[in-house]
């Protein structure tokens, strides 16, 4: 199949991209525009009102609301600030709509340039399914899987039975880990094709889930990918992206080190002829895994620009987000191979805490200290001040380090991690100087020393982990801002039709319905809602390690419970998270419900000894 559809026939100029996204990939998405002399509409979410990436976007409009739902995943509210700002491409950056074909062809069909593959392609290659089939087409190779999408847990348990255990429920229509379970018993297939089901939706609108057998132990390795409407395919580097917690990225690198030359060319033939195939047009990464034997195995493509975009730019010097820019502007690539320099590695910087299993951990920055220096960039969405929302994704930064060799970026990447602090909550930063000194990942002896693998960190790194130290802490509340004077001036942020507008006013008029010469505050996002006590303390108590929302409930009130019984699931930044007995004996007073919001330490119910247990 072909399609270049989303391409104009011509070449055009881009004039002005609406960035339908936030965070860091905004800012980033921003950058590149105005290195390209683009104008930059923003949009946000309410909790996003004083982001970075508003603060540096040409224009910006509020879309209306706190959780991804309702703002960045609404098609048509995104459509028409476009229309009302004059915006003539549309930008979605990754994850939210950035993989929806039916988002593509709107953008599209409204005259409007989509700065991504064609929505055909889209549907080809973001469909998990399909993009198995285009991988057989080719030649591919492929681990055993169902060859559509799974109708109920029923199927799931049929796929177990004739193919064996462990499995992989994945949503059709995900990335980043979202909607991703593995089933290693039959026991528990039921609730993880449930779980797979509601965070596919949450994440991306759609719940269809496949299931394919579970390698264990093996590599992560991917390929960053560039086409053009004239069939040009371009493999610009490898990846490779195995240290993961909850199969998500934490840590990422290019080239892939301790690849054999057999190797790196299958994976690059086969990257080729699944784009080709697709009718492939813009940036693009097919992944893949590799087992302990050299095994090469297709995953999936994502359709889009990948998060750790920038370790393929570092070792390339080619600025991937311009290219993107570039194609689909109606240009050609102009080159059919890039040969790499250095060695590159991206450090994810989470609001989670790993010493509790990298429980999410939304709150505010109180301050905030990146490093510098030789080799060292930080792609960020956050300022100190900012606080950190539970409704969207836990990533703060990423911390690019690159180096002549491997060996130098893992030193830089040490240096960088020393300069770097972060107060007021929680963060990876202890998992990421204590990785860089272990045997595993260093392997300074070479490739049989390397021994990370996607669940090496539940595996092997288990235990160090536990004894990782935690990086919860109290914000220091800031002083209270000087009385200002009449002469002085400050600026306030008014929304006006939905547009975010900035405005110079002399300080203290009171246009909020302040007193004159009253102290002023800084605008800020809404504050994530404070821990609470954990009410109840005396062993009975069942609480709330997160902010976050219910998402089911699985008990009800006076039930017999078992120790490691699921009570009720959470879902913080776009990640569900159970909850289970902490011992057994009968459900009291459960004050769960599922949309209710609780914070940190929120007695959920009590578990109180029953007579009547077994």
């Amino acid at each position: 199949m072909t399609s270049t559809s989303s391409r104009p026939a011509q070449r055009r100029r881009l004039k002005k991209v609406l960035i339908a996204n936030r965070g860091e990939i905004a800012v980033r998405v921003t950058r590149a525009c105005r290195d390209a002399g683009i104008a930059t509409v923003g949009v946000y979410a309410d909790p996003d009102r004083d982001a970075l990436h508003v603060k540096l976007s040409d224009e910006a409009f509020a879309l209306g609301g706190m959780r991804a739902a309702e703002t960045y995943l609404d098609a048509a509210k995104i459509l028409d600030v476009a229309r009302r700002s004059g915006a003539d491409a549309v930008h979605p950056g990754y994850g939210f709509l950035s993989e929806n074909a039916d988002f593509a062809r709107a953008v599209i069909d409204a005259g409007l340039v989509w700065v991504g593959p064609p929505p055909e392609a889209i549907e080809a290659l973001g469909d998990k399914v399909t993009a198995r089939h285009i991988a057989q087409q080719v030649g591919a190779p492929l681990v055993p899987g169902t060859a559509d999408p799974v109708a109920d847990a029923d199927e799931v348990l049929a796929f177990a039975d004739a193919h064996g255990l462990p499995i992989a429920i994945k949503a059709a229509y995900g990335g980043g880990g979202r909607g991703l379970k593995v089933a290693r018993t039959r026991e528990e297939i039921p609730e993880l094709f449930d779980s797979a089901v509601r965070e596919a939706v949450a994440a991306f609108g759609r719940g269809e889930c496949f299931v394919e057998r579970f390698l264990d132990r093996p590599r992560h390795v991917e390929t960053q990918c560039l086409a053009d409407a004239e069939g040009n395919v371009v493999v610009v580097s490898t990846r490779d992206c195995s240290l993961q917690r909850r199969h998500q990225k934490l840590v990422e690198e290019a080239p892939a080190p301790f690849l054999t030359e057999a190797q790196e060319a299958q994976l690059v033939e086969a990257s080729k002829a699944i784009l080709r195939t697709a009718g492939y047009v813009g940036a693009g990464t097919c992944e893949f895994l590799v087992g302990v034997d050299g095994t090469i195995s297709f995953l999936e493509v994502n359709t889009r620009l990948q998060v750790e975009h920038p370790v393929t730019e570092e070792v390339s010097g080619i600025d991937l987000v311009r290219e993107q820019l570039r194609v689909a502007a109606g240009e050609t690539l102009g080159y059919d191979a890039v040969a790499t320099r250095g060695h590159s590695i991206e450090l994810r910087i989470n609001g989670e805490d790993p010493a509790s299993g990298f429980m999410p951990a939304p709150g505010t920055i109180s301050s905030l200290t990146w490093p510098s220096g030789p080799g060292v960039r930080v792609d960020t969405g956050v300022v100190g001040g900012d606080s950190v929302s539970g409704a969207f994704d836990s990533m703060l930064a990423k911390i690019i380090v690159t180096g002549a060799t491997r060996t130098q970026a893992i030193e830089r990447a040490r240096r960088a991690l020393r300069e770097t602090e972060i107060i007021g909550l929680p963060t990876v930063l202890p998992f990421h100087r204590s990785v860089l000194t272990e045997d595993d990942f260093v392997a300074a002896g070479g490739a049989e020393d390397f021994r990370v693998h996607t669940t090496w960190i539940e595996s092997d790194y288990a235990e160090r982990l536990r004894a990782l130290p935690s990086t919860r802490q109290d914000a220091p509340v800031p002083a209270p801002a000087a009385e200002e004077s009449a002469e002085a001036t400050e600026r306030v942020v008014v929304e006006v039709g939905g547009k975010r507008l900035e405005v110079v006013i002399p300080a203290g008029l009171g246009i909020s319905g302040g007193l004159r010469g009253a102290t002023r505050r800084p605008v800020r996002r809404t504050a994530a809602a404070r821990a609470g006590s954990a009410a109840g303390a005396n062993g009975a108590s069942l609480t709330s390690p997160m902010q976050g929302t219910i998402v089911k409930v699985a008990v009800a009130d006076g039930e017999i419970v078992a120790a490691g019984d699921l009570v009720v699931v959470l879902e913080a930044m776009k990640m569900e998270q159970p909850l289970v007995a902490h011992r057994a004996g009968r459900v009291q007073g459960m004050a769960a419900a599922v949309g209710q919001n609780v914070a940190t330490g929120a007695v959920i119910c009590q578990i109180d000894p029953a007579d009547d247990q077994g």
